[in-house]
């Protein structure tokens, strides 16, 4: 297993943590993980991954990374600002992007959006974001800015113990192994009186007042000019859309896991790691 490096990028908004993987002089990939996970996200995949320069984030909100200040959010652009000043901070003209879940759609929109700057795009589980008709678009505004003003009186949980925080994970929104979730706690989890709570921004659980529809999502993935690859997850969120998966342009590949397959087990973070050594080697 190669060694990682922890760092912190001190960028002009914000101070984000990572984990960097792999030879210095290997082709730079930056990984970003899913929503309410953290760097700890790659630890199984990314040793696994030949001839790479991963650096694997802590997205702004998650992890050792800072958190907005107040009064700011979590938008999709957002996380595909800090990426590309990440980018710049390491002199990366060009880098390739890989993705689970949440990370996969905040690629697909920087792959889509500068185009010029990414050179290969792989995803685990995740590509578009959700969409929504237009029609809805008000009242989703209402119900997100009246969850903005309820969240000042919500407090995060806190764990007498870590094990009770590793077993609140493995049966969260998205269920993972206990070696996932023990892996993810490593990372986020913090002591505060009474025991132990998330790292993460509050405000990371607020629904988002805006969505595109489904022409505007599908628009992201049409102009994608470089080349693209997708992990399905044969018990993840993709598998229950086939029709989406039949109108994308990228190549795909279903594997046996749900939707931390990379990281739930072993097995599956060879299976993944195989699938993608070979579509980096792709110029």
């Amino acid at each position: 297993m190669s060694v990682v490096e922890e760092v912190r990028l001190s960028l002009p908004h914000i101070e984000l943590a990572a984990h960097l993987f792999g030879p210095e002089d290997g082709r730079p990939v930056i990984a970003l993980h899913g929503w309410l996970d953290n760097a700890n996200s790659f630890a199984r995949l990314a040793p696994r991954l030949e001839g790479l320069r991963v650096i694997a984030l802590d997205m702004a909100g998650h992890g050792h990374s800072g958190h907005r200040p107040p009064g700011a959010g979590y938008a999709l652009w957002d996380y595909a600002h800090d990426v590309l000043q990440v980018a710049e901070q390491l002199g990366l003209a060009r880098f390739a992007l890989l993705g689970h879940s949440m990370g996969a759609i905040v690629s697909l929109v920087l792959a889509a959006a500068l185009p010029e700057r990414v050179t290969h795009l792989g995803l685990i589980d995740g590509v578009i974001p959700p969409t929504d008709k237009g029609e809805n678009a008000a009242e989703r505004m209402g119900m997100a800015l009246q969850a903005q003003l309820d969240l000042q009186q919500k407090r995060k949980p806190v764990y007498k113990t870590l094990d009770r925080a590793i077993e609140a994970r493995m049966k969260g929104l998205v269920a993972v192994s206990r070696e996932a979730a023990e892996l993810l706690a490593q990372r986020g989890l913090m002591p505060v009186p009474g025991g132990y709570t998330w790292r993460t921004d509050n405000r990371l659980t607020l629904p988002s007042p805006l969505r595109l529809t489904d022409e505007q999502a599908m628009a992201f993935v049409a102009r994608v000019a470089c080349p693209a690859h997708l992990v399905v997850a044969a018990d993840g969120m993709l598998a229950r859309h086939p029709e989406l998966l039949e109108r994308l342009p990228f190549s795909h590949e279903r594997l046996p896991g749900g939707h931390h397959l990379h990281l739930n087990d072993e097995a599956g973070a060879a299976l993944v790691a195989d699938c993608f050594n070979r579509f980096f080697t792709v110029s």
